[in-house]
């Protein structure tokens, strides 16, 4: 819900001009089951997020406050006024960082990584280069950026685990020009992206 809500806030900052804050435990909530839950534009739950958005719209936060912290299963689906909404959602070709690159130049990307590594959680600064990271997804985050540190060519990903985690909730992770390629930390094997 994270890496969904925050492709979504950046789509529509993009598209009218209005950054607004919108409500990830209304996906928790509401965007769940085989309609939603699994599948939706041929991927996982990031997709399945989006799907939810494009037939209802999204609510604010401050409509629709965050209360599940770390839970797998989220509360009563409520009724709210949806704030933003969306057209559609695309998958950019897997395994392939020149067409993530693309896509990222013009919107934050949703991408799914493995994070239940020691490698990756213990991240404090730098770039992520090793593939020791593992390639077995696990986690929602968002690709905010790319650039370069030191020679290393890096993707900026914004993680959903509070700022005094990683580079003040942010990672850098290599990026390479690579068309078949899952990247470090399986960056590019899933990626999505919502227009409004």
């Amino acid at each position: 819900t994270f890496s969904s809500t925050g492709a979504v806030e950046g789509a529509w900052a993009i598209s009218k001009g209005q950054l607004v804050d919108l409500a990830e435990q209304e996906l928790v909530d509401c965007a769940t089951g085989i309609a939603y839950g699994s599948h939706g534009c041929s991927g996982g739950q990031m997709e399945g997020a989006f799907k939810f958005i494009i037939e209802n719209g999204q609510c604010a936060l401050s409509a629709y406050p965050y209360t599940s912290g770390v839970t797998k299963t989220g509360g009563t689906c409520q009724k709210c006024s949806a704030v933003a909404d969306l057209s559609s959602c695309s998958d950019v070709k897997p395994n392939d960082q020149i067409s993530l690159k693309a896509a990222v130049a013009q919107q934050p990307v949703a991408i799914a990584i493995e994070a239940d590594t020691r490698y990756f959680q213990s991240y404090s600064g730098g770039v992520l280069t090793s593939s020791s990271c593992g390639t077995t997804l696990d986690h929602g985050v968002l690709i905010v950026g790319y650039g370069s540190e030191n020679g290393i060519d890096y993707w900026l990903v914004k993680n959903s685990w509070g700022t005094s985690w990683g580079d003040k909730g942010y990672v850098k992770i290599a990026r390479s020009s690579s068309t078949n390629d899952p990247g470090i930390c399986g960056i590019a094997m899933q990626p999505s992206f919502p227009t409004v």
